[in-house]
């Protein structure tokens, strides 16, 4: 079935509570496990009837944030979800404690028990209007990043649209672009702060009301991480200043001078990485599209079905519209078992880069889409950017079909951004918890702290006040994630080290690197992060060694790389 012809209607909110209460209900009353097991069947086709109504309205109000009614409804959904999740926390209850819990996890595994622990400890009654709160200061940040009309040239773009000007060959013309969006930042700078400040100061309160000291302890288990810690995290970060940090500078230094710039260089300098230009797309979206399929009917049978499902079944909405939200996403519809990709192209190597990696996400999710619990179709959010990173490597070798004459281009300066991007992400995850650990700080304390930061992780970075919003430290407000999916940034440089890790295998076998990716996407979510890594026979990120090992096979491939006749 086409996207275009999947039905959204409004459910009556005050009966879907009365259906799981009467289903928690039954369970407790179950006789046997028969029984029991017949009602948990129930609430599964229940809770995928509600995650599909959810993603249809997100979905759609993404794409076009300006459209009434899916407004309308995106609002009643983040009012409804808080309430229901009441509901959902009495069924997980009755769930953990039912005389047949032995019977469940013999047939569907501990995990769900776990995560359920996990994510009981998230939720009370009293903080249903905090939540409610939260939504809404979400999707007002969302909207007013898809709101963006910037001058430029003679003519007005979205965020996403400015993208090709800021990464332009030529200087002056990159360094207008840059100055152009940042101003734009800039003249938005208070409503910016006024939202963050709001859900900073919402977020702490609401850990706090579940008895934590601040949001962070409460923001580790709605990110349900039930194999590692924040301990495990801040000695990941440390690995990363040890061995990736250095790496990234190096490799900075020499594009400072491949490019005619001083060291450190400025933000419009630093995203250059060749003289004569980054390696763009050949073709239009449609040509990008049709490389991509080229790919996945090559690379496998099941990569094939799947994609060719996505284009007939128009699965996928990339084009950079007014109106369309920033970013990009790939999602589920549950009682369609099919994902949907979300993107904005915009005539850069990012939308290469889409087509793998959102396209990774929903390979994983379409291959793992009859998983009961449905719960177990995705793992959690760091082993579901393994899908993603991962995929985006085992494109290589069909790189010439999207690039072309850029194809060598392309590989070098694929394999450095996935390098550089682990001491940025670090970046994000470190300042958020200073964020969280201090909640009291001013909008202009959080600026200096990234500031700081960015001289610890980025060194290659001239903070010269020539270019408006990121001069003055203020540029991590125009990352999504950290208004939208607080702490959610870590699970990209976890996952980037795994990916690099399967490219490094790709050095020896392709076949090898194929097996152990297809290895660990057919678990699904059936298991933890490091389990699933070590049923594949992957390294976990945790363990120093990887990181190092990584780091070293990458640092010598971009020795080695032959950049001749490439300016």
């Amino acid at each position: 079935m086409k996207f275009s012809e999947m039905k959204y209607e409004r459910p009556d909110l005050e009966e879907l509570k009365e259906t799981v209460r009467t289903l928690t209900q039954r369970l407790k009353e179950a006789g046997d496990y028969n029984a029991a097991k017949e009602v948990f069947l129930e609430k599964e086709k229940v809770a995928k009837h509600i995650d599909t109504c959810q993603q249809l309205v997100y979905i759609r109000h993404t794409i076009d944030t300006r459209d009434a009614y899916y407004d309308e409804e995106q609002k009643f959904w983040d009012n409804a979800e808080p309430e229901l999740e009441e509901y959902e926390q009495q069924w997980k209850a009755a769930m953990l404690e039912s005389p047949f819990r032995k019977d469940f996890e013999k047939e569907y595994g501990t995990l769900m028990f776990l995560n359920a622990e996990i994510e009981r400890k998230t939720f009370s009654p009293e903080i249903i209007s905090d939540l409610q709160q939260e939504n809404l200061l979400v999707m007002e940040y969302g909207k007013l990043i898809a709101s963006a009309q910037i001058p430029f040239e003679g003519g007005i773009y979205t965020i996403s649209q400015m993208t090709p000007f800021k990464t332009d060959r030529d200087d002056a013309r990159r360094l207008a672009a840059w100055k152009a969006e940042g101003q734009w930042y800039k003249d938005h700078q208070k409503e910016l702060d006024g939202i963050y400040d709001r859900m900073v100061k919402l977020r702490d309160a609401m850990g706090k009301k579940l008895g934590y000291e601040n949001y962070l302890p409460l923001g580790y288990c709605r990110m349900t991480r039930n194999c590692y810690t924040k301990e495990d995290v801040e000695k990941f970060r440390e690995a990363v200043r040890k061995y990736l940090v250095p790496v990234a500078d190096r490799l900075y230094r020499e594009q400072a001078k491949r490019i005619g710039k001083e060291y450190p260089m400025s933000f419009a300098d630093c995203v250059l990485k060749f003289r004569s230009g980054n390696p763009r797309p050949q073709g239009t979206a449609e040509d990008v599209l049709a490389a991509g399929k080229r790919f996945y009917d090559e690379l496998s049978e099941e990569t094939s079905v799947f994609f060719n499902m996505m284009l007939e079944d128009e699965l996928m909405d990339v084009l950079s519209t007014e109106g369309k939200e920033a970013g990009g996403y790939c999602s589920s519809i549950s009682e369609y078992g099919v994902p949907f990709i979300f993107a904005n192209f915009n005539g850069t190597q990012g939308d290469v880069e889409v087509v793998t990696h959102e396209a990774g996400h929903a390979f994983a999710g379409y291959m793992n889409r009859d998983r009961i619990p449905f719960s177990y179709v995705w793992p959690g959010a760091e082993a579901c950017e393994v899908h993603s990173m991962s995929m985006e490597f085992l494109s290589w070798p069909w790189s010439h079909y999207f690039f072309g004459e850029d194809t060598r281009k392309f590989h070098y300066s694929h394999l450095f951004s996935a390098l550089a991007f682990i001491p940025y992400g670090t970046l994000v995850d470190h300042f958020q918890h200073e964020v969280y650990e201090h909640p009291e700080m001013t909008p202009k304390q959080r600026h200096e702290t990234w500031k700081r930061l960015l001289g610890i992780y980025m060194p290659w970075q001239k903070l010269d006040g020539e270019i408006p919003f990121y001069s003055d430290g203020e540029g991590w407000q125009r990352q999504l994630h950290i208004y939208g999916a607080p702490l959610y940034y870590i699970d990209y440089c976890l996952a980037q080290t795994v990916a690099l890790e399967i490219w490094a295998i790709m050095q020896e076998s392709r076949e090898k690197a194929w097996e152990r990716y297809m290895a660990y996407t057919m678990q699904g979510g059936t298991r933890t992060f490091t389990e699933l890594l070590e049923n594949a026979g992957l390294k976990s990120p945790f363990d120093e060694e990887c990181l190092r090992e990584v780091c070293e096979t990458a640092n010598a491939w971009l020795n080695g790389f032959d950049l001749a006749g490439i300016e």
